[in-house]
């Protein structure tokens, strides 16, 4: 994918690398306690679940990633290379991810016999596994093939706007449920101290949603625009 990067115009504000990087550190953090936490509290006696944390923790790094690299992008060739780097980050690396990750707490209770759903953090998870479908059908809908399934052209290219602000949406509730995960369950209570959990489980994630949020190009979403 360099070779998509190579002679481009930067295009970022004043401010835009600041935010880029406290949020990749941030989420990083996220992710590198999470990782450190299930490795270091044998791992093979959780079973299934001790795939959950760092799957999910992974692919919102990568979710992460994948909007950062496409919101300062106005050139055409600026454009053609955010939407390589985020369509790999997200589709091909995240997604899947996401959903073993999801797969594996699933068929952890299966194996159990425990109910499904029983917290917030698991009726926001199987929200956003839902509304992430959503998501990946409207936006690669309006992009692949010309857009030929929402028409194509520029009735295809309409709906790019309406793919944008759910992802926004939708991402701030992920981090929200790894919040209702790692600051608010037994499992961050039992492996972390509190203070690594408020800050890799509460701080981080708001760390992540205001360097993302920072950089968003309002002016790419003109609703109100006939």
């Amino acid at each position: 994918m360099m070779g998509f990067d190579q002679g481009l115009k930067t295009e970022g504000r004043e401010g835009d690398g600041i935010y880029r990087q406290a949020a990749l550190i941030a989420v990083s953090t996220t992710m590198g306690v999470t990782w450190t936490a299930v490795l270091m509290n044998a791992p093979a006696q959780a079973g299934w679940f001790a795939w959950h944390p760092p799957l999910q923790t992974l692919a919102i790094f990568l979710f992460t990633f994948g909007i950062i690299t496409l919101q300062p992008t106005n050139q055409p060739k600026a454009k053609a290379a955010g939407l390589v780097r985020h369509q790999v980050a997200v589709f091909v690396a995240g997604f899947p991810l996401i959903v073993l990750g999801t797969f594996a707490v699933f068929y952890n209770k299966v194996l159990r016999e425990a109910d499904h759903f029983t917290t917030w953090h698991g009726t926001f998870g199987i929200l956003c596994m839902v509304w992430l479908l959503f998501q990946i059908f409207l936006g690669a809908g309006s992009v692949w093939f010309g857009g030929a399934l929402f028409g194509g052209g520029m009735q295809a290219k309409a709906l790019w706007k309406y793919h944008r602000l759910s992802g926004y949406i939708l991402f701030s509730l992920l981090l929200f449920t790894v919040n209702l995960g790692g600051a608010w369950s037994n499992w961050g209570a039992k492996y972390t101290l509190w203070i690594v959990r408020f800050v890799a489980y509460t701080i981080a994630p708001m760390v992540v949603l205001v360097g993302v949020y920072a950089r968003v190009r309002t002016s790419k979403m003109q609703f109100l625009k006939r």
